[in-house]
């Protein structure tokens, strides 16, 4: 690449960046999204309109630019965390570490908490939670279908998805909330313990559900045991 050419990209790269520094300078100082301006972003960043269009359309074009390459980025991460299975998991745990690629994905959260904070926080954009909730759903349903009992697929299965979904984002949210005081490492740990516990683990009265028929009796299936056999029980 010509040298013109690199200064160029490089000025190009630093006027993108000091424009998402602004978005979430002003997010986190108490602005909402709908009061954002081209006029207070650049005066913020220290640019020109003119270096604002260039780039970007308009604030709707800026804000969707720069979320979907924070999608992308944690996409990448979720799709990692996700190729684990429960064993890897299971046996994680039996040594307190976290699943495998979940330190990473908090580890980029944190190293960008000022523009992810301000996009998760109460001034920030409710579509991106929208979007990183639906992005997370379709990384990880596939490897949680695998091996799945088949009858609990299905309505039932979407509604476990979302939760599981909604309940790690929440999470990452409070973390965010408490200014993220415990480290990446540590809170991978926590989450991955805290996805296995049940309410009545905490309190010494732990429950033992039959989820399979429980889920197919809430959803006014029919329950089938035999499809909920497991090897031991077919040859017995």
């Amino acid at each position: 690449m010509p040298q013109a050419e690199l200064k160029c990209d490089r000025r190009s790269l630093r006027s993108q960046l000091a424009l998402r520094t602004a978005l979430a300078e002003q997010l986190n100082a108490g602005d909402d999204l709908s009061r954002v301006t081209v006029a207070a972003l650049t005066d913020r960043a220290g640019l020109t309109r003119r270096t604002f269009y260039s780039h970007y359309k308009d604030i709707p074009d800026f804000v969707e630019q720069v979320e979907a390459g924070l999608l992308d980025e944690i996409r990448a991460r979720v799709r990692a965390i996700s190729a684990t299975t429960l064993p890897e998991v299971y046996r994680g745990i039996e040594n307190l570490s976290p699943a495998p690629g979940a330190t990473e994905l908090l580890e980029y959260l944190a190293v960008n908490r000022e523009l992810v904070g301000a996009l998760l926080g109460p001034g920030g954009d409710p579509a991106f939670i929208k979007k990183l909730m639906d992005m997370a759903k379709e990384e990880i349903s596939g490897r949680m279908r695998s091996g799945i009992f088949p009858l609990a697929l299905g309505a039932f299965f979407d509604y476990y998805l979302t939760y599981v979904v909604a309940a790690e984002t929440g999470v990452i949210q409070r973390w965010f909330e408490r200014g993220l005081v415990e480290s990446p490492a540590t809170m991978a740990r926590v989450m991955t313990v805290i996805a296995f516990a049940r309410p009545g683990d905490l309190y010494g009265m732990p429950i033992d559900i039959n989820v399979p028929e429980y889920g197919m009796k809430l959803m006014n299936l029919q329950f089938d045991p035999e499809a909920f056999a497991t090897p031991a029980e077919e040859e017995n």
